[in-house]
């Protein structure tokens, strides 16, 4: 679903190794050129094998060699431009590695804490474009309305990206004509109830209405390095190893893992038990704050359920998380495939804690909680 961030790193990584080479290509020493190059087509192939053990070793070694390209003393201007490159490839890397990383909400699995993409279809079309360039910058709001040109149904909906960068759809219709949109595939069917087989008259309205993107997020990698997560946390783990997550068919065979975000119900020792709508933990009734708000069934949230095919069905159902493991749930429990679906999270896939909302700014942002 989402690019891996040793990938986006290591190919940003390129990038600027590239514009590095081509500044001092005339007066580097051939040597040094040689021996980037050879670093480059490394971190290509480890890049294109998907292995992050490779891919964060020569993104090292790259950024060591860049940094002895040095210029003659008489280009002074270029010498410190190149240098400049070069400081923020380091601190870029250095940041996202060990101290906070953007993340996007993916699903509605965390709402109403955090929110995925929600969509809404409405009788109008899209308003004028200055008021849909406000909603997009303040709201992360995007219009579609796409009307059938004749009689017609949609055969498939498949996945594409949109100008190179954006998340969106193609609605393929039994006459042939393809339709491309800015949503997702499983938005427009489960939201938008733009299915394969749904029959549209002509002049009538596809996708008409509005996708809220997901809320945006930093995620604080440094904190879980001194100090243990804490029950209730909201955190970020990868989906690497977790073959209850591969068994339900959200990962194919030889696929890189993703990342999710849940909130953290029980730490190595903990049993856990669910009785509608309270979650329980060692006996007791769980009384951290975001527990609360979940199990209080007010504004959105649904109560913990006893749901899933793996752990805490029934009521009388409990599990006691292991050494090194953790167990995820879902804010939304209604809706959401998390430990009780596919077992426990490893305390190596635990990539960091959600910290702050900094975009869309609405009432979610700020302090995640």
């Amino acid at each position: 679903m989402f690019t891996p961030a040793y990938i986006k790193e290591g190919q940003l990584l390129l990038k600027a190794a590239k514009k590095v080479v081509n500044y001092r290509k005339d007066i580097a020493k051939p040597e040094f050129l040689d021996r980037v190059s050879e670093a480059m087509g490394e971190l290509k192939q480890a890049i294109k094998e998907k292995s992050q053990t490779k891919v964060e070793e020569i993104s090292k070694k790259l950024v060591s060699l860049l940094g002895k390209v040095q210029p003659p003393h008489d280009h002074d201007t270029i010498r410190e431009y190149v240098e400049l490159v070069v400081v923020a490839i380091v601190c870029a890397l250095g940041i996202r590695t060990y101290y906070l990383a953007p993340f996007k909400i993916p699903t509605g699995s965390m709402q109403p804490t955090l929110n995925g993409v929600i969509a809404h279809a409405t009788p109008n079309p899209p308003p004028n474009v200055f008021v849909k360039a406000f909603q997009l910058v303040t709201l992360g709001r995007t219009y579609e309305d796409v009307v059938s040109e004749t009689d017609d149904a949609v055969v498939d909906i498949r996945p594409a990206k949109l100008k190179y960068f954006w998340d969106g759809s193609e609605i393929v219709m039994s006459s042939n004509r393809v339709y491309r949109v800015g949503i997702a595939p499983v938005v427009l069917e489960n939201q938008l109830k733009v299915f394969p087989g749904r029959p549209f008259r002509k002049g009538e309205p596809i996708v008409r209405g509005y996708a809220d993107l997901g809320d945006q997020l930093f995620v604080d990698r440094f904190t879980y390095n001194f100090f243990p997560p804490h029950r209730s946390d909201v955190f970020v783990f990868r989906t690497n190893g977790i073959d209850g997550i591969r068994q339900l068919g959200r990962l194919e065979d030889g696929a890189a893992g993703q990342s999710y975000i849940k909130r953290l119900a029980g730490v190595p020792g903990d049993t856990l038990r669910i009785e509608d709508p309270k979650l329980f933990v060692n006996g007791q009734e769980a009384k951290e704050d975001g527990f609360l708000r979940v199990e209080s069934k007010k504004n959105g949230y649904t109560g913990y359920r006893n749901m899933g095919n793996e752990y805490l069905m029934s009521p009388d159902s409990t599990v006691t998380i292991p050494p090194d493991n953790y167990f995820a749930l879902g804010d939304n429990s209604a809706n959401s495939e998390d430990s009780r679906y596919w077992g426990f999270v490893p305390g190596r896939n635990i990539v960091g804690k959600g910290l702050f909302v900094y975009w869309p700014f609405t009432s979610h942002w700020g302090l995640v909680r």
